[in-house]
């Protein structure tokens, strides 16, 4: 959150107050925040809460009171605004993130992600293999880049499988789990002898790390689908075209490499390595002052911290080194850590594979792209949008 100087003139509006003025969704609210059109800080009372520069929420619903131009909603939504696709697949709502109605925190507790997958896929029962999963060609290179073998396995499938249109949608349902697989082979090649075939088994064995077995179930659940973020918007517009769904897993895998989402954790990396040269006050004192938001802390939906960090954090140790950049980070810029930290800490923590946050990312998002594939498809509509022109002006040439 912005930092601002309080005094007697200065009038702050608790959340329920400042979406009652503004008459939008919680999101929206959290949004403007996060784009600095809103101030806010914490609740003196309550350090979960926060509260909002009256000021600030007067001059916005004064915007929002003249008529908006159709090319400016459509432009504001696009940028963590109002929803733009109806779906009944998640939300984040009250600071939480459902899954069909569902809370994915609770869910975590007792779940795999193959019960996930029924759930967000709609499916009778969960899927679950019955004998032992495909493995990656021993001919590849060990030390290639999980993501390159995820791209090289899902581009093979692209340029032959069969479209989405005109297939019932229990053939689809069977399709993606033969494409979960398709792809944890892909990332880990050979699981061993693993008996327990569900995926966070799966990779415990590839990772030989039985340890982490449950820490690892815990993730893949929390992480399986989060509303209509870049990489799901992309996997939605393939679908939307009837394209395969493995080339909707292509548009998805895509979009993930980009650093401002599933390089993340590559920036925390940096991050890291700066606190072991030089401590975390400093580490974090000089990425601040570079003018940089600081990675794998603060989410502009959930302005009072990230429901799965917390919920995964809480069943194991940060090291030394995370606990301090957590300390830091929070008493110097208010924000507390979101999931790409506590996938990096768990990482750390179970000594994992390098590449293992976005491992267990990419794979347990898979689940939810091929749930918005699946209900894209139901709808049987193109994604379309138009632009809105800012180039030079338009000039008819006379005759």
């Amino acid at each position: 959150m912005q930092s601002v100087n309080i005094n007697a003139a200065v009038k702050w509006l608790t959340a329920e107050q400042a979406l009652k003025f503004l008459g939008v969704r919680a999101q929206t609210l959290y949004a403007n925040v996060s784009r600095g059109k809103i101030r806010a800080k914490p609740d003196p009372d309550d350090s979960r809460r926060s509260l909002y520069n009256d000021a600030d929420v007067a001059r916005l619903a004064g915007r929002r009171a003249g008529r908006r131009s159709a090319d400016m909603v459509a432009a504001q939504a696009i940028g963590w605004g109002d929803p733009i696709l109806a779906s009944a697949i998640s939300t984040v709502a009250d600071g939480r993130l459902w899954y069909r109605g569902v809370d994915t925190v609770e869910l975590s507790e007792r779940a795999t992600l193959e019960e996930v997958a029924a759930i967000l896929w709609q499916a009778q029962t969960a899927p679950r293999r019955s004998g032992p999963p495909p493995v990656r060609s021993t001919k590849s290179n060990p030390a290639t880049p999980p993501l390159k073998h995820l791209l090289i396995a899902v581009s093979q499938r692209a340029a032959s499988d069969a479209p989405l249109l005109g297939r019932s949608p229990a053939i689809l349902k069977s399709e993606a789990q033969v494409l979960f697989d398709t792809l944890l082979a892909a990332a880990l090649g050979d699981s061993g002898a693993a008996v327990d075939f569900s995926a966070h088994a799966r990779i415990a064995a590839a990772w030989r790390k039985p340890g982490a077995k449950d820490i690892l179930r815990r993730a893949l659940v929390l992480l399986a689908d989060h509303e209509l973020n870049a990489s799901t918007f992309a996997v939605r517009v393939a679908a939307s075209t009837g394209a395969a769904m493995s080339a909707c897993l292509l548009a998805g895998l895509a979009t993930l490499s980009g650093p401002l989402h599933g390089g993340a954790a590559r920036a925390l990396q940096s991050l890291l390595i700066a606190t072991r040269q030089r401590g975390a006050n400093e580490a974090v004192r000089e990425w601040l002052a570079r003018g940089e938001l600081l990675p794998a802390f603060g989410h502009p939906l959930y302005p009072q911290g990230d429901p799965r960090a917390a919920a995964l954090m809480h069943h194991f140790k940060l090291s030394g080194m995370f606990a301090d950049i957590r300390q830091v980070a929070e008493d110097l810029t208010g924000e507390r850590p979101n999931v790409d930290f506590a996938l990096a800490a768990l990482a750390d923590s179970y000594a994992l594979p390098r590449e293992a946050p976005f491992v267990i990312f990419a794979l347990s998002r898979s689940v939810g792209w091929m749930a918005h594939a699946l209900e894209q498809t139901a709808t049987g509509q193109l994604i379309r949008p138009r632009a809105r022109y800012v180039g030079p002006a338009l000039v008819k040439e006379r005759p």
